[in-house]
């Protein structure tokens, strides 16, 4: 723990001097940090409710006021009786406010763009996914998350590989057996690919992966779910409900009769989420993997 403390200090110091946000003015303003914030908050609704505003911010309230203060004395900002509560202050960005706000966005978006343009393509991405899983796992998680399922792409069967065996050894202690059977099952995906019988999807939240699942050919009529797995960070969105559904969808348009999957009675949530779509336990078998006595259990959905 405080190794990753010590890292996460570094890097804010670190990020804060790239911004220049110990700058007297922030972006090359007489703004300070706090009095641009509010003003980006002002500028996001036409009044606000000076009570709903500290809560947003997280501000001390008598700083709040002093910050308020000083954007009011410099003609960016306007307080007024609520009409609905008379001890209560609305608050809200003059014209001149709003060119402010206007002129700081301006300036922001340019600071980033000079911070990214050396980036390649695969930079980007890596910086994106990064951002998102930061925010997931220490933001505050109030922004709606765009949740996306897409096909492989180059790159992803290496990281469904390396996820599997990193997050079941995190939470299960799976050796690396497991990981090498998913490479297997990946392998023969690849290998022996039954275009419009086969297929795989990629869930991404905000852009960056946070889940999978394979659907691969049994037999004429036999599909077969496989390696469903969702990220930590990511649960709690519906991420593994709706990689399921767009498998079993796939395999009733396929021409399949029938799909079946094989798990563990140790992963409770995946074999709620199997439950729900209308999937049957069959048999359970006692056995030796992965570094564990386990039960494994298959389980079958008639289409």
């Amino acid at each position: 723990m405080t190794a990753t403390i010590d890292r996460v200090r570094s890097f804010n110091r670190g990020w804060t001097e790239v911004l220049g946000l110990l700058d007297q003015g922030l972006l090359e303003t007489d703004y300070t940090l706090a009095e641009a914030r509010v003003i980006f908050e002002l500028a996001q609704k036409d009044r606000w409710d000076r009570l709903d505003l500290k809560h947003r911010l997280g501000l001390d309230p008598s700083y709040l006021t002093r910050v308020l203060k000083r954007l009011e004395d410099a003609g960016l900002v306007t307080s007024t009786p609520s009409s609905s509560d008379g001890r209560a202050l609305v608050v809200s960005l003059t014209r001149a406010g709003r060119e402010a706000f206007s002129m700081l966005d301006h300036r922001s978006n340019d600071q980033i763009e000079m911070l990214l343009t050396p980036l390649t393509a695969e930079q980007h991405a890596t910086l994106e996914e990064s951002l998102t899983v930061i925010e997931s796992l220490i933001g505050r998680g109030e922004r709606e998350r765009v949740i996306d399922l897409r096909g492989l792409r180059p790159g992803d069967m290496g990281w469904v590989i390396q996820r599997h065996g990193a997050i079941y050894w995190d939470e299960f202690g799976w050796d690396s057996d497991f990981e090498a059977l998913v490479a297997r099952i990946v392998a023969d995906y690849h290998d022996h690919f039954s275009p419009g019988r086969e297929s795989a999807w990629i869930a991404e939240v905000d852009g960056a992966r946070a889940g999978c699942v394979f659907c691969c050919r049994r037999d004429d009529t036999t599909a077969q779910l496989r390696i469903l797995l969702v990220e930590p960070w990511a649960r709690g969105l519906g991420l593994g409900t709706r990689l399921v559904e767009e498998c079993v969808g796939f395999a009733r348009s396929a021409g399949y009769s029938r799909m079946t999957l094989w798990t563990n009675d140790v992963l409770g949530s995946a074999r709620h989420i199997y439950e729900a779509v209308g999937f049957v336990l069959v048999e359970e078998e006692d056995h030796h993997s992965f570094g564990h006595d386990l039960v494994g259990q298959n389980w079958e959905l008639l289409l």
